[in-house]
């Protein structure tokens, strides 16, 4: 019997397959197929972030358009609203009123020895003036209240919730605030005064009657007060 051949056995090849040199004989495992539809991780990552951009785009937008809003509404010699925004107040404050009987006033202001002291002390020192009172007005009633310049030196006041006799009360505190206040511009004292009107609104009301009414009372008072 011949003896087997010496040193290790030959592998037997398989035809048409080629294994290269160093690699396992073993079979790779096959990747699970992905679902149908399933996105891939980083993209959905990305729509995140994209979902997150858009949405601060969107609140800084809202944020400006505020922004522009409130300019447009507002004097910016004296900070309050101006006529614009104060006629649209109005017609909020006179929508309450006829919907829900809320009871509420309308203060006309001008104030008194005003032409004086810019014809002798100049456009700056009135506007100084204005700014001013503007600042001691808004400090001297509600928040909830509005304040507005609607005229040359001309104010108006919403007073919510209050009493005709409330109102008129308020316009006297307001008129003795500023004929008390010292005004003293580049150590020169300046003297002057304020005529409130007061016109308690009702359901009728219109924007126009409503300032009309309180004109009316506004000049009314400046007789008693004989600053004419």
């Amino acid at each position: 019997m011949a003896g087997r051949p010496s040193g290790s056995p030959k592998k037997r090849a398989v035809p048409g397959r080629a294994t290269p040199l160093g690699a396992s004989s073993r079979p790779r495992e096959k990747e699970a197929p992905r679902k149908p539809g399933t996105p891939k991780r980083s993209a959905a990552m990305q729509l995140a972030a994209e979902v997150d951009r858009l949405k601060a785009d969107l609140a800084a937008a809202r944020a400006r358009v505020a922004e522009l809003e409130t300019r447009v509404d507002e004097d910016p010699l004296t900070g309050l609203r101006n006529r614009h925004g104060f006629e649209r107040a109005l017609e909020q404050a006179l929508a309450y009123v006829r919907r829900y009987n809320t009871p509420a006033a309308l203060l006309y202001v001008d104030l008194d020895r005003f032409k004086p002291i810019n014809d002798r002390h100049g456009h700056a020192a009135g506007d100084w003036v204005l700014g001013r009172v503007a600042r001691l007005i808004a400090g001297h009633v509600r928040a909830s209240d509005v304040a507005a310049r609607i005229g040359g030196d001309e104010l108006a006041v919403i007073l919510w919730n209050v009493s005709a006799e409330q109102a008129a009360e308020k316009a006297q505190s307001l008129e003795a605030m500023i004929e008390n206040e010292s005004f003293d511009y580049k150590n020169k004292k300046l003297s002057l005064g304020l005529s409130a009107g007061v016109a308690t609104l009702v359901a009728d009301d219109t924007v126009e009657s409503a300032l009309a009414r309180a004109d009316e009372a506004m000049y009314a008072r400046k007789r008693v007060r004989k600053e004419f």
